[in-house]
């Protein structure tokens, strides 16, 4: 009985001077850590269940401002945010060239869907492509809302419609100058189209008069990139915090946080996991 309480007591002294020579994570030199991004990644909860995974990781408290994806870089080409995650591509590779963002990389990927009233009275359902979508709402004149807030949903509406060889206008076409879910409940409420990310029309649908009316096509492909914003312009940005969140975003164990985010409540992910993969994977 006492050579066994003497062991266990060797034990407990062990496990105490371990745990006393296990190093403490050093704090941040710089904690608060500013992320500039798409309103989608905010609607859909996405940054709900990573933020705070992020934090409990690294030490850092991360204010989120979430904004159109050209507000964002607006926001990176000024200094005022000192990481972005983004999905605008062109735009992106843009930010890059004049010298705004240090490095960047492709995190996620899901799609961009046409949604509109069941009654779809302009006859989208169906259309082979969505340039032939965006035809049939012209020619109707039916109610479209844009976010027409330079986002990444706004640039990609306003490439398609480029593609159709049609200038939108006049009072069937309406901006909100709001984000995805304030737009998709104001399309709901006007009985209109709107084009939308999946993940954010899946997350507020239960909300929502409107029914996904055109998907698939190639055309609608939604890439998101996570960049750090480059310190040789602006020395104040917490690029040590940048660096940290991106090589979390792209870690193990988050993407496949990401590949399973949405599984559980809608029956299919929300996003795709693409940080294995390239630019020229995904055909961009």
């Amino acid at each position: 009985m006492l050579r066994q309480r003497i062991f266990i007591f060797l034990i407990l002294v062990l496990v105490v001077s371990s745990s006393a020579c296990t190093p403490t994570p050093k704090a941040p030199a710089v904690v608060e850590l500013i992320l500039a991004t798409t309103t989608s990644t905010q609607d859909s909860g996405l940054l709900d269940i990573l933020i705070p995974a992020f934090e409990q990781q690294t030490g850092y408290i991360v204010k989120v401002v979430a904004v159109g994806s050209g507000q964002a870089m607006k926001m990176g080409e000024e200094g005022n945010a000192d990481v972005l995650l983004v999905h605008a591509p062109a735009s992106e590779v843009d930010f890059m060239a004049n010298g705004f963002g240090a490095e960047r990389k492709l995190v996620m990927h899901n799609d961009f869907i046409f949604v509109g009233p069941a009654s779809d009275p302009a006859g989208i359902k169906g259309a082979a492509t969505s340039v032939d979508a965006l035809k049939k709402i012209a020619e109707a004149q039916a109610v479209f809302l844009s976010r027409g807030d330079d986002s990444g949903t706004h640039k990609m509406e306003l490439i398609l419609w480029k593609a159709a060889g049609i200038t939108p206008e006049g009072a069937w076409y309406q901006e909100t100058g709001q984000g995805m879910g304030a737009t998709l409940k104001i399309a709901s409420e006007k009985a209109g189209y709107t084009l939308a990310d999946r993940a954010t029309y899946l997350a507020t649908q239960d909300t929502l008069q409107l029914e996904i009316l055109l998907e698939g096509d190639k055309a609608l492909l939604n890439v998101y990139h996570v960049i750090t914003v480059n310190p040789a312009k602006w020395p104040k940005v917490n690029a040590e915090g940048a660096t940290a969140f991106m090589n979390f975003m792209v870690s193990d164990e988050t993407q496949k946080i990401i590949g399973e985010f949405g599984q559980d409540k809608y029956g299919q992910s929300l996003f795709f996991p693409d940080a294995d993969k390239t630019d020229a994977d995904l055909g961009l």
